[in-house]
């Protein structure tokens, strides 16, 4: 504890030139309450302070900004659905057609497996016909 406030003395400087500020009185917090405006007029009121040519000229530029993001927005869906359609007509017969290359492919080896062995369908295709045979020379 400070020994100078035991004896009732303060520590502040301008108490002791005898010069004590006066505090403004308290303001009170109810002024909100008086007041009975919806937010769409205090909107408006916001917009009185501003000149006209200013609400002009934003109003003017939000307008075109908000038509080029719409614009924008229709386009890139237009194309996405342009290309994703077209991508799919285009790629989905290809990857049909090579599944059903390999499942034709499968379907041969396990012919062969069963018909010469499981040799045979290792080694891979023997047009000779007999395993273990070289295929026949060509004339």
């Amino acid at each position: 504890m400070d020994p100078a406030n035991l004896f009732g003395q303060s520590t502040n400087p301008l108490d002791a030139l005898g010069h004590r500020p006066e505090l403004p009185p308290a303001i009170e917090e109810d002024d909100d309450e008086d007041i009975d405006e919806t937010v769409a007029e205090r909107l408006i009121g916001l917009t009185e302070m501003f000149p006209e040519k200013i609400r002009t000229v934003f109003g003017s530029v939000f307008g075109v900004s908000f038509s080029l993001a719409k614009g924008g927005f229709t386009i890139g869906r237009s194309l996405l659905w342009i290309l994703a359609s077209s991508a799919t007509i285009m790629v989905l017969p290809i990857v049909f057609e090579s599944e059903r290359a390999q499942q034709q492919e499968q379907q041969l080896q396990q012919q062969r497996q069963i018909l010469l062995g499981p040799n045979a369908a290792v080694s891979g295709s023997n047009p000779g016909g007999m395993p273990g045979m070289a295929p026949p020379p060509p004339r």
